[in-house]
């Protein structure tokens, strides 16, 4: 499943000058194919590769999109289709995991953030583009499938045998973990994300007055747009800006309010007007991680640049751009469109997102040895990626008035050494979100009771501090 960070449907005409002589190469290579290769190819099979190339090669979130991925596209938007539960990004031919989502065949079966996939069922991944990875994944509910995955620490491939199963994305989940503090788990933005959120608050309400609310959204690999845009508005003022975004063309520069405007598109009522008025104001901490990206980033950055909320956690994925569906088919059974990047985020005080991320208030790793996988892989660590903005932009948020360049809080290396027991190291005790054992929870909760919070530990060679506030 990938996360598609959609911000808007484009039919506008962007053709410029055709390029002849750059054309008349392309002609020239075609040519030579169909003439010499070794085996006849289809011209409909090498022009879908040559668009696929185009877009792949551009970033690691523009590409082509046939009638299938187009299909499994408008699946994802509605949180449901048949497949593993894992979303997965590419780096030059190799085959990611980004996060396995909660609950899922994926997630019961140990997959992690950063495993490298290498090979599904019998067909090897490198080489193949990221929608031909997800189809192969994707499949009838109760069909097995087989993943061999390369980990960081581990000695030799991993085998996991799946069952595929219908993936219905519970987006949100609460608990009061004790009275007056309640937990709010967001596992990705859906087009019910909001209205599911709204009945989790009140279901809070309902068990006695709040002292505190934590909002997780670690490992949420992000969603819709105005789906994050609502989840953000559920707790700051009316009219407050939530995000910006800057591309080339006039449509892709805009500023996403807490309105209705801008979180309903135009459909139905406007459910926040249905949550309790002290969701404005209880104190709030967001709990984040390195595999929190997308919309997540956009709703930690809003909240902490508004300071309604504490950030509490790892140093987010840093997946900062806008990703536009542009059609090429709208008819028939046969759709097709490209899913381009056309623009960069923008926290409301200007701090770029893209290939940086959202440093956290309080630098908390996933236990006191540690992060469960030991290592993030992010979107600065991706071949090609997008840079954090363009020359002309890269002082945007020292020109903000009141706006410092430096990011707020304190960046602290987010891998600590694991603590060595007789010679010998100690693996991170893996845990749910959301239990007795949620360290970064724990530390969540010690904050909005007023105590000390254990930040992470530098490296021995680090002279940099955390200190709690």
């Amino acid at each position: 499943m990938v996360s598609l960070g959609i911000s808007a449907y484009a039919f506008r005409d962007t053709r410029g000058p055709i390029p002849l002589e750059e054309i008349r190469a392309f002609t020239d290579v075609f040519g030579a194919v169909k003439a010499n290769y070794v085996e006849p190819v289809d011209d409909k099979k090498l022009m879908h590769e040559a668009i696929s190339g185009m877009l792949a090669g551009l970033d690691p979130h523009s590409a082509y999109l046939d009638a299938d991925a187009f299909k499994d596209m408008q699946s994802d938007i509605q949180g449901e289709f048949g497949g593993l539960g894992i979303e997965v990004g590419a780096e030059d031919g190799i085959i990611k995991v980004i996060a396995p989502i909660d609950d899922t065949p994926a997630a019961r079966a140990g997959i992690k953030a950063g495993d490298l996939i290498i090979k599904i069922d019998d067909k090897v991944t490198r080489g193949l583009t990221l929608p031909e990875a997800v189809k192969l994944m994707r499949g009838k509910p109760r069909t097995s499938i087989t993943l061999i995955v390369a980990r960081k620490g581990e000695d030799k491939p991993l085998e996991f045998k799946l069952m595929r199963d219908v993936i219905r994305v519970q987006s949100v989940k609460s608990k009061m973990i004790e009275p007056g503090f309640g937990f709010i788990r967001v596992s990705q933005f859906k087009e019910k994300t909001v209205d599911d959120l709204v009945k989790h608050v009140n279901d809070l309400y309902k068990q006695g007055p709040l002292k505190g609310l934590v909002l997780d959204i670690r490992n949420d690999p992000g969603g819709l747009l105005h789906s994050a845009v609502g989840v953000t508005a559920a707790f700051l003022p009316a009219k407050a800006l939530v995000v910006s975004t800057d591309g080339r063309t006039d449509d892709a520069r805009r500023k996403f309010v807490a309105s209705p405007e801008d979180y309903l598109r135009g459909r139905g009522e406007d459910t926040l007007s249905k949550l309790p008025p002290q969701a404005k104001t209880v104190p709030l901490i967001v709990l984040v991680n390195g595999a929190s990206a997308s919309a997540s980033e956009i709703v930690a950055g809003a909240l902490q640049d508004h300071k309604r909320a504490v950030v509490l956690g790892t140093q987010t994925f840093g997946k900062g751009s806008v990703q536009t569906i542009i059609p090429l088919r709208v008819d028939g059974d046969q759709p097709a469109a490209i899913k381009l990047t056309t623009a960069r985020y923008y926290t409301p005080k200007g701090r770029s997102i893209q290939a940086k991320g959202i440093v956290p208030d309080f630098i908390v790793e996933d236990t006191p040895e540690g992060n469960f996988a030991g290592f993030n892989v992010r979107e600065a660590d991706l071949v090609r990626h997008l840079e954090s903005a363009k020359v002309e932009d890269a002082t945007r948020a020292a020109t903000v008035p009141g706006v410092s360049s430096a990011p707020r809080g304190s960046a602290v290396p987010s891998a600590v050494p694991v603590k060595p027991i007789d010679g010998k190291s100690v693996s991170p005790k893996r845990y749910d979100w959301g239990t007795p054992e949620d360290y970064q929870l724990l530390q969540a909760i010690n904050h909005l009771k007023g105590k000390p919070v254990e930040v992470a530990k530098p490296k021995p060679d680090s002279v940099a501090t955390a200190p709690a506030r």
